[in-house]
């Protein structure tokens, strides 16, 4: 089997797993089976399964298959490269100082921060990395790989939206009317910019810097 088949059908496998458990028909059976921790285990143990095997897959068969485009790694390309892992990491951080309701902690739904850039930060995070990781890596199995994360959050994050429209928390409709789905599109990116947390910035720029002086080392080829 060719490597970008196999991607992508653990790809498929981990999506439709990860929605499907958390649908509105499947997610209530379950947690009255189980618990709401089981139900968590058993979640965890799913995604475990099929995401560690993707992983390995791609990382025994990196850069296979046809190449679909070339572009030079010259100071643009890294430049754009950097830049984007610098806001996808400060995303990351951000999802985690200030939790959106979109996720699974409690979270207020006055829009404040990050949540004026994105009300799905964490997710948006692994879109933007997604997305700048496809530009140097053109062959099958890289598109496949990169361009799955892109697919899986966008997915994930419209499925959270509209599970939480019926389940709530109340209110969460009106989070969603004053908040941008893609990041950067609200009218209010400029405020919520400004109320970044500035521990956020600093250990988003601090990671980005950390993987890129150990990327080689770590995941193989630059960064």
């Amino acid at each position: 089997m060719e490597p970008a088949i196999g991607v992508a059908l653990l790809w498929l496998a981990f999506t439709v797993t990860h929605v499907g458990l958390s649908s509105l028909r499947v997610r209530p059976r379950l947690v009255g089976a189980l618990g709401e921790v089981g139900f968590l285990g058993l979640y965890s143990v799913v995604a475990l399964v099929i995401f560690v095997p993707l992983m390995r897959l791609y990382f025994t068969s990196k850069h296979a298959g046809d190449m679909l485009w070339v572009l030079p790694r010259g100071p643009l390309l890294t430049s754009v490269v950097y830049l984007g892992m610098a806001v996808a990491l400060v995303l990351l951080a951000s999802s985690f100082l200030q939790p959106s309701p979109a996720g699974m902690a409690p979270a207020q739904l006055t829009p404040r921060g990050v949540q004026r850039i994105t009300r799905h930060p964490l997710v948006m995070a692994f879109v933007v990395f997604g997305l700048v990781h496809l530009l140097p890596n053109g062959s099958t199995a890289d598109v496949v790989f990169f361009g799955g994360f892109v697919a899986f959050a966008l997915i994930g994050a419209a499925h959270q939206d509209q599970r939480k429209r019926v389940v709530g928390p109340p209110g969460y409709g009106d989070f969603c009317e004053q908040t941008p789905f893609i990041p950067f599109t609200g009218r209010d990116t400029p405020r919520g910019l400004r109320e970044l947390s500035p521990i956020a910035v600093i250990a988003g720029l601090v990671l980005t810097a950390t993987i890129l002086y150990f990327h080689s080392a770590w995941f193989g080829g630059n960064p």
